[in-house]
């Protein structure tokens, strides 16, 4: 129905919502401030959004799609844990939005969303058999195989941040050791790279990052230095690529893939690192299994999450039609 818009939302620190027509084309979108005293407000403030967005929207709306940067259960539609924002397993988010906008809508993961939105509209189109990877403060991912996104029997599929990457023990923020989180998301990159600054002053003195050492170093700091040619800032991004191409590769191993879409901040680096990438991934594939598998970024940026939620409300609300 080309007359029908839907609503895409991107819930985290801050709430990225969104107008999408049916092609996964965006009308118009804004970005506010998640509230965030308790689990109340926050819930409240997003229906207010959501239904000022739709007052707002050109045509009708037809369904609303919410990602979380959590845990979803996904049969039951119940967000059970959100990480960094306050609690609300105890409000039934599902049942209160549909309440007050009386559309259908649908809840998932974000990473589930930003793959979703990949392999709909962005890098994976026409592909059947995806691993789509975020890579920022988290390693979150979501797969499709033979054309269906997959959620496991709870919806808590796609923690490949979590996967042990060998003789690594640091504790991860999950409870276990030896994530690959804890070499590979954006914060401890930061880590890896102030304690190699500390302990070799050779590289304090040549790297663009040395005068980062006292104020707050993030991760896009370091992909900008390695993107300028920053040695010191492109090794830690090749071992960084190290682990992720392994960690790839098992997963390409196991699944044989079509498609390994990569996003998220840390991506920033762009050529330098999906190559870094793809040559540590060669080295642990089996052959014949990563010729058949590309590895790219993702089409559709920083929006891949918003679009991801307002098609998968697209497709539950047609399938609801029909």
């Amino acid at each position: 129905m080309d007359n029908t818009l839907y609503i895409g939302v991107d819930l985290g620190r801050s709430t990225r919502i969104a107008i999408v027509d049916t092609a996964g084309k965006i009308i118009k979108q804004d970005r506010v401030p998640t509230e965030l005293v308790n689990g109340r407000t926050l819930v409240d403030g997003l229906i207010d959004l959501i239904k000022q967005t739709r007052a707002d929207a050109p045509l009708p709306i037809a369904a609303v799609g919410l990602a979380v940067s959590g845990l979803v259960d996904y049969q039951a539609q119940q967000v059970k844990v959100l990480p960094n924002l306050p609690d609300v397993s105890n409000i039934n988010v599902h049942h209160e939005i549909v309440q007050a906008i009386g559309l259908p809508v649908i809840i998932d993961n974000d990473a589930n969303a930003a793959t979703y939105g990949e392999w709909r509209c962005g890098a994976a189109l026409n592909m059947n058999d995806v691993i789509y990877i975020y890579l920022g403060t988290g390693i979150g991912s979501g797969l499709v195989l033979n054309g269906q996104l997959q959620h496991g029997v709870r919806g808590y599929a796609g923690e490949f941040g979590h996967m042990k990457i060998g003789s690594q023990d640091l504790d991860c923020s999950c409870g276990s050791q030896g994530c690959l989180e804890t070499i590979a998301s954006g914060p401890n990159i930061v880590r890896r790279t102030r304690e190699q600054l500390f302990v070799d002053p050779c590289f304090a003195t040549e790297s663009l990052l040395a005068s980062q050492m006292k104020n707050k170093l993030t991760c896009e700091d370091i992909v900008e230095a390695a993107s300028k040619g920053d040695k010191f800032a492109r090794a830690i991004l090749l071992e960084t690529a190290n682990y992720l191409g392994l960690t790839i590769a098992n997963v390409i191993n196991l699944l044989n893939l079509e498609i390994v879409v990569l996003g998220g901040p840390v991506m920033g680096a762009g050529e330098f690192l999906i190559t870094a990438i793809e040559q540590a991934a060669n080295k642990y594939s089996f052959a014949h299994l990563l010729a058949d598998c590309k590895i790219t970024d993702g089409g559709l940026g920083n929006d891949a999450g918003v679009i991801g939620a307002a098609m998968m409300a697209y497709d539950v609300e047609t399938a609801m039609r029909q």
